[in-house]
């Protein structure tokens, strides 16, 4: 493994589980209730005691406090999270037979499962002042998997040292404003998620709400329940909800989006709602996060320290002192002076058509602009049996047809690039990250 470096240097052999060692600190809020640094430790050890035996643990917990107890706890006992990206039985099983050595670990019984699952107790504090866990900085704390939005998820491991490092850069990128308090919209199982509610107030002061607001009403009211300053950790298909509804949110110090590009205007439309910064992060599951940008301010991106692109006729080449490899990304970009660089989009977003070329970030750009559409994705289907591959289009617009839709369309793109069939829906398909994966895509199309 090559060098894990922080900003400051070089990570010592043992890393404390939390950067900031105040037990009084405030690191999370349950139901408008502080929880104290101090009594999270006291938490963490006491499960890590009484775990099951074994190499992997499935983190199912849906209360992001629980989540992060939960993380902690099988990291300090040696073992390895497993986070699948979504709950059903049929993913769990899966897990279950791909990591023979593992459980299931939730907030309730989850069925048989040939028992191999652990159910978090309701009280664990032993009420005893909890030494600090320190972990190796090589051990593999956790194994996150790619959505499966291009294709099949496949398995990222994580070490401690890496995710720290990471974290450090998102600490200094996103912590201007002092130690935030977090509502995230999106679940600890993914990276982003986990970067952003789980790993950010282990390795600062922050501290993040327990829950999982979905609904605009429901993120208003866990903003509500925490003081300033207020971090609100989303994805574009939120944010646009968000600007929709008539829900009124407290003052907030930030806006942090990632999962999907996020469009300049709906950037600007909501710092001029919220009057708060709005930062996108870039990353992947596979290097975490990356680079940031004010999108409202302008396109480039900035690249965290030390991390270097390599373009390559497939993609990029992705290096930093604490990656294990250099990570080729399907991302095609360019790169500019020093630390910036343009996203011109994916090896797989660029299409030819009858010897025309597009993408189909713009084609969904152009999608999502239409009035009256609320939300849509146009995607290529699978070869027939000429070989050829059409677009198709999902798309959220209760009071439009698909022709209406179509002739918007038609005015900014040629109609070889026309999503045929395009089919209007009540809601997409999207995971709990706001993601597309593309099996869910193709069922719903055929429907």
């Amino acid at each position: 493994m090559s060098a894990v470096v922080e900003i400051q240097g070089v990570l010592p052999a043992g890393v404390p589980l939390l950067a900031d060692a105040d037990a009084a600190r405030t690191i999370a809020w349950r139901d408008g209730e502080e929880v104290a640094a101090g009594h999270f430790l006291a938490e963490v050890v006491a499960l890590a005691a009484r775990l099951p035996s074994a190499r992997h643990a499935i983190n199912l917990c849906e209360d992001r406090y629980n989540f992060t107890v939960a993380f902690c706890a099988a990291a300090v006992a040696g073992q390895t999270n497993l986070l699948p990206g979504t709950r059903t039985p049929r993913a769990i099983a899966e897990a279950l037979a791909a990591y023979p050595d593992s459980y299931a670990l939730a907030e309730r019984a989850l069925g048989d499962l040939n028992a191999r699952h652990f159910v978090l107790p309701l009280a664990l504090d032993t009420g005893k002042a909890a030494p600090m866990p320190a972990l190796p900085p090589d051990r593999i704390v956790a194994i996150a998997f790619t959505s499966g939005s291009t294709g099949v998820p496949k398995a990222n491991p994580k070490t401690w040292g890496a995710v720290c490092a990471s974290s450090a850069f998102n600490v200094g990128a996103i912590c201007t404003g002092g130690a935030p308090n977090i509502v995230a919209t999106v679940p600890p199982q993914h990276m982003y998620g986990l970067e952003l509610s789980v790993l950010l107030p282990l390795r600062s002061r922050a501290a993040i709400h327990s829950g999982h607001p979905f609904f605009p009403a429901d993120i208003a009211r866990a903003l509500a329940q925490i003081p300033t300053p207020r971090l609100l950790v989303t994805t574009p298909h939120h944010l646009r909800a968000l600007l929709r509804s008539d829900a009124v949110l407290p003052a907030l110090d930030a806006i942090v989006s990632a999962t999907a590009p996020l469009p300049a205007e709906l950037a600007r439309t909501a710092e001029a709602r919220y009057k708060a910064r709005v930062v996108e992060v870039f990353g992947s599951t596979e290097t975490c996060v990356i680079a940031q940008r004010r999108t409202a301010l302008g396109e480039p991106w900035n690249l965290y320290p030390g991390v270097t692109l390599h373009p390559q006729p497939d993609g990029t080449l992705v290096d930093a002192p604490y990656f294990p490899a250099p990570t080729l990304l399907h991302d095609i970009v360019e790169v500019l002076p020093p630390g910036h660089f343009r996203l011109c989009g994916r090896n797989g977003d660029l299409l030819e058509i009858a010897g025309k070329r597009a993408s189909l970030a713009d084609l969904n750009r152009r999608l999502l602009a239409i009035p009256g559409v609320e939300d849509g994705a146009i995607f290529q289907l699978d070869a027939d049996d000429r070989g050829v591959r059409r677009l198709a289009a999902l798309v959220v617009a209760p009071n439009l047809d698909a022709t209406q839709i179509l002739d918007a369309l038609r005015a900014g793109i040629d109609a070889v690039f026309l999503p045929r069939p395009l089919r209007r829906v009540a809601l997409l398909p999207r995971n709990a990250a706001g993601k597309l994966p593309r099996a869910a895509l193709l069922e719903a199309i055929a429907k």
